[in-house]
């Protein structure tokens, strides 16, 4: 007899799912495919030493990035997307506008966190390089984690009643953040590790911590945000992705515009005029030449 479930963690051919009672159970995938990831819903039934995962259920969406090589499944059934980044030290505006755009083809929501605004010249030097994002329809929540400091209520209101999945690289202070909203998360983590028997790799297992006793709001944490491959978009999509670009794209003199050289460009017109900014529209340019060499 099957019953539901939904996971919590994966590791290579092993998941944790928890069952509508709340208790969490190792399970392992029926044939030799694994398709599953954390924010799944699933059927699955009971065995001798485990669980097996019988169906995954429809998805409302799947994140995930991709490269030349192979493509690494992220989360599914995801409510939005954190990037989380630190005013100090400096980001990588490019991974932010990777993640955004993989967002975006999925039509999941999104919106940026910036970390460290305590650090006064920092922050405000953070602040002005994403100052086009709240424009576009990402806004920008400063936060400052600490052992000492509250969370944000501004942030912590956005995370109620949702799944969210948290990125970002490392020093923008993750951990601090999910161990302050899920004070128990050492812990678990630490039963999921041996769950899965991943020992010191814990860290490259996709877990979903519930922060809320009535299990309705939850992060995701997942590793991998320093390198964020684009290869499963079309190059002739990454204007339609990224939204200060598509505001202008219809308008140019041809058609099929590439927005990089050709005359009659409006997009291009409008990064002349400052409406869209230099730095996007050169990382658009970097990824449409990326994309497009990858694909010969």
């Amino acid at each position: 007899m099957t019953q539901k479930g939904l996971v919590t963690a994966t590791h290579g051919r092993h998941a944790v799912v928890e069952s509508q009672d709340g208790l969490r159970r190792l399970c392992h995938f029926r044939g030799k495919k694994n398709e599953v990831v954390v924010g799944d819903h699933v059927l699955w039934s009971t065995s001798e030493d485990a669980g097996i995962i019988e169906q995954v259920q429809k998805r409302t969406n799947l994140f995930y990035r991709s490269d030349e090589l192979r493509t690494k499944s992220f989360a599914a059934n995801i409510d939005q997307i954190v990037v989380l980044v630190a005013s100090d030290p400096d980001f990588s505006e490019e991974q932010i506008v990777r993640a955004l755009i993989s967002a975006n083809s999925q039509n999941i929501p999104a919106f940026v966190a910036l970390n460290k605004s305590d650090l006064h010249v920092p922050f405000e030097r953070a602040k002005e390089k994403l100052k086009h994002y709240p424009a576009m329809g990402y806004d920008v929540l400063p936060l400052t984690l600490t052992r000492d400091s509250a969370v944000n209520p501004e942030f912590t209101d956005r995370l109620k009643n949702k799944i969210s999945f948290i990125m970002g690289p490392s020093g923008a202070g993750k951990s601090t953040l999910i161990n302050r909203l899920v004070p128990n998360a050492q812990a678990l983590t630490g039963e999921i590790s041996k769950a899965l028997q991943s020992g010191k790799h814990t860290t490259t297992a996709t877990t979903l911590y519930w922060t809320d006793s009535q299990r309705t709001s939850a992060l995701i944490d997942s590793p991998g945000f320093q390198e964020f491959g684009l290869n499963h978009i079309e190059p002739s999509q990454l204007a339609d992705l990224m939204p200060d670009l598509k505001e202008y794209n219809t308008g140019c003199k041809f058609y099929n515009c590439t927005h990089l050289h050709e005359p009659g460009c409006v997009v291009r017109a409008q990064v002349e005029s400052g409406l869209i900014s230099t730095s996007r529209y050169k990382i658009y340019g970097q990824l449409f030449n990326q994309l497009s060499t990858s694909r010969y």
